[in-house]
């Protein structure tokens, strides 16, 4: 723990981030005796508070939001006393220069600055911490994803924070890479024999990644509309877990080699052309329906004016690589759908014969492909299909049934608290690991793909087809899998 940074400073502290996740996550670690001694935190926002009042709202947060059994109030009395604040508006150089005033000489223990804000707020801030001399080879900096809005504002951003961090300092942070189910993909691939031999063109079908959303706007009006799925979740979540669905074993687990092959497979992604956009994407808007036997709104109607932005999105996305060549990845993410649940299904291939065929009772075809279902959320399991016979004499044939063998997180390790993905982001970044933050040049890659699929809507002109809250998309999006023989596994 000696190289473990001391002080950490949340811009964005009385947001919605930093109440419901940051500061229950800086508690467990501290509850643990992970965080070291004399270590601070300072809490900056633009609203002018002291510091009694602030230490009050983050304990009201933490009695809120962690959860059930893990709130000691004794405990959190004296967790908020590590807890200081300054007030800071971008653009207001004295604010940095209270804020360099309040760290002083424990900036000799290293300070991580964690960007809470808005996206259009990173280079701003940097430019002000830079200006107040709190930046350096002692200073590490963390930024909410995404960066920027297309590629070339992305580049904008990571050039504005290069000026003052070098890039093994930046740890770009994308919450998913935190779950310990991610984690477990790459446990999943590269630590069991039995899967790693299979994962190619030869062996699978297809792949699907589906992150489905209940929720609509929920006061995010002013940046979702004009963002949409495609940048705030394809760009932000999708394209991370694809990259781990999808890479070569590294040579090794460390950053440089885990995030050298999520960059291959981003790079690796076909762009989408005007041709491809009718045939592999379907852009969606929800309208007004129920969502858990509840009426709710149309997008329209929450917005309070018509839109294009789509709500809704599904593709058919080809990695152009040997691995992977002419294997569908079919994506799909949306807000009001049925059910709140992030997903990857492997659809393995057929057997090349069947023994069994004309034995099975009730069926002609009795034999069903093998699948792999990693639940990421809001339960964590991983599902094996496989056929089994299903028991009995056989005297009007074999009767074959498909079972699940299945892996329950949270019955195999019951007795272990299951952590915010948040705890491990942040010692991560206290302790300077960025293996499971992401590298400039990843967020460069997944934009230029981004950025090939909106021009080609463009010029196509692909409209947002209307779907009713509560199912899972336009009928489009249902076609886009059936029309090469797959289903979308709800």
């Amino acid at each position: 723990m000696a190289d473990i940074y001391r002080t950490i400073v949340i811009f964005g502290a009385t947001g919605d981030l930093a109440h419901r996740m940051l500061f229950p996550s800086l508690y467990n670690l501290d509850a643990d005796g992970l965080l070291p001694e004399g270590f601070t935190i300072i809490g900056s926002g633009r609203t002018k508070q002291d510091e009694a009042a602030f230490r009050e709202d983050v304990n009201a947060a933490l009695e809120k939001f962690l959860g059930e059994g893990c709130y000691d109030a004794a405990r959190a009395a004296v967790f908020v006393e590590k807890i200081r604040y300054c007030p800071v508006s971008v653009g207001d150089e004295g604010d940095f220069s209270a804020l360099r005033d309040m760290i002083g000489d424990a900036a000799d223990g290293g300070i991580a600055f964690y960007l809470s804000t808005p996206p259009s707020l990173f280079a701003p801030v940097v430019k002000g911490l830079q200006a107040a001399g709190l930046t350096g080879p002692n200073t590490r900096i963390a930024m909410e994803k995404p960066i920027g809005q297309d590629l070339v504002s992305s580049r904008a951003v990571n050039a504005a924070v290069a000026e003052a961090f070098d890039e093994s300092h930046v740890f770009r942070v994308d919450h998913y890479l935190g779950k310990e189910t991610v984690q477990n993909l790459l446990i999943l691939r590269f630590g069991n024999m039995l899967l790693e031999p299979l994962w190619n063109a030869n062996a699978i079908e297809h792949v699907q990644i589906t992150v489905a959303e209940t929720v609509g706007l929920e006061g995010r009006v002013s940046y979702y509309d004009g963002v949409g799925a495609l940048k705030d979740m394809v760009q932000n979540h999708v394209l991370q877990l694809l990259a781990l669905v999808a890479m070569e074993p590294p040579a090794r687990y460390d950053a440089a080699a885990v995030r050298d092959e999520k960059v291959k497979v981003l790079r690796s992604l076909r762009p989408m052309t005007r041709a491809d956009a009718a045939q592999c994407s379907v852009k969606g808007q929800y309208v007004a329906g129920a969502i858990n036997g509840q009426p709710v709104k149309g997008y329209a109607d929450e917005l309070g004016t018509t839109s294009d932005t789509e709500t809704f999105v599904a593709l058919k996305a080809f990695i152009d690589n040997w691995r992977w060549k002419n294997v569908p990845f079919y994506i799909r993410t949306g807000k009001r759908l049925p059910s709140r649940q992030s997903e990857i299904l492997i659809q393995f291939k057929q057997v090349p014969h069947s023994i069994f065929s004309g034995k099975g009772r009730g069926t002609t075809s009795p034999l069903e492909a093998n699948a792999l279902i990693i639940r990421l959320q809001p339960e964590e399991n991983i599902r094996m299909q496989l056929m089994a016979k299903q028991p009995g004499l056989d005297r009007d044939g074999i009767d074959l049934k498909q079972v699940g063998l299945d892996v329950s997180l949270s019955t195999a390790f019951a007795k272990t608290r299951r952590r915010i993905a948040y705890e491990r982001l942040l010692l991560d970044l206290l302790e300077g690991d960025t293996t499971l933050f992401v590298r400039r040049d990843e967020v460069e890659a997944a934009w230029a793909w981004i950025d090939s699929i909106h021009a080609a809507w463009a010029e196509a002109g692909v409209p947002a087809r209307p779907y009713t809250a509560g199912t899972w998309g336009p009928s489009a999006a249902i076609a886009l899998t059936e029309r090469d023989g797959a289903t979308w596994h709800d």
